[in-house]
């Protein structure tokens, strides 16, 4: 990946870095969490398993060309009778395209924007106004994951969705090598979470990854992950973990009236 491309990566992730301040908005929920399913990011039927269920779908803005799958926001409703003060954490894993709310959420994450005994409350709004803000993932310690995608063909095509992406981060870049090997091949961002290559080294491979927060970027080198005999639908540990957290102010963009505990 050239200089050029990354200096523009990291300028796309310093125009868009307001969206780890507090805004305000309006949520709505879906009744079925296997609407999330099928969600843009391409995650499939393991996004269920993500950060309890509590799974959302964000605006454009947001959602960002598939930069924004896995990102974490913390929301939290307005009614101080039926809402708590922490609110929900939830998980990007779709792209909503209503454009009366930000998100619409998982209902188990809906409720959990309640206080004790009020969840069903919280429920009857149907539509919610909140405030959010975007918030570090904390995946207790788990390492970023690469699940090699059904639609790989050994060894013309390779496709991989990226798991486990922790703090307030962005991949926005991908490469891919044998082990070993200094001449590294591009991903592209196919959809969501997705990156797929018809350049696939042989052997061994290994990923270097261009991960932004806020204003700052870096590479991320991930020196063994899929072995020689890599297969489809299996999720390999990079043996790396992303923990960057955006350090910048958010004086233009915040009113000041929520601050995160």
């Amino acid at each position: 990946m050239s200089l050029f491309f990354l200096v523009f990566f990291l300028f796309v992730s310093s125009v868009t870095a307001c969206d780890r301040c507090v805004h305000q908005s309006k949520v709505a929920y879906f009744s079925s969490a296997s609407a999330l399913l099928s969600g843009a990011c391409g995650y499939g039927n393991l996004a269920i398993g993500f950060n309890g269920g509590r799974l959302a779908a964000a605006v454009p803005k947001l959602y960002n060309n598939g930069a924004g799958c896995g990102a974490c926001y913390q929301i939290r409703c307005k009614d101080p009778k039926i809402c708590s003060k922490h609110g929900t954490t939830v998980m990007v894993t779709d792209l909503n395209t209503n454009n009366q709310t930000d998100f619409v959420i998982s209902s188990r994450a809906f409720m959990a924007m309640a206080i004790e005994g009020k969840a069903k409350d919280v429920l009857k709004l149907g539509i919610a106004d909140v405030e959010y803000k975007r918030v570090p993932c904390d995946y207790k310690g788990k390492n970023l994951a690469v699940r090699v995608d059904e639609s790989s063909q050994k060894p013309y095509y390779l496709a991989i969705s990226i798991f486990y992406q922790g703090g307030q981060t962005e991949i926005v870049g991908v490469d891919v090598a044998q082990v070993g090997s200094s001449n590294w091949n591009f991903l592209t961002r196919n959809h969501g979470a997705i990156w797929d290559t018809s350049r696939v080294p042989s052997g061994a491979l290994q990923f270097r990854f261009v991960v932004t927060a806020g204003y700052d970027g870096k590479w991320i080198w991930a020196k063994s992950v899929l072995p020689p005999d890599w297969k489809n639908g299996v999720i390999y540990d990079t043996g790396v973990q992303i923990s960057d957290i955006a350090q910048e102010g958010c004086s233009p963009c915040d009113d000041g009236s929520w601050r995160l505990n």
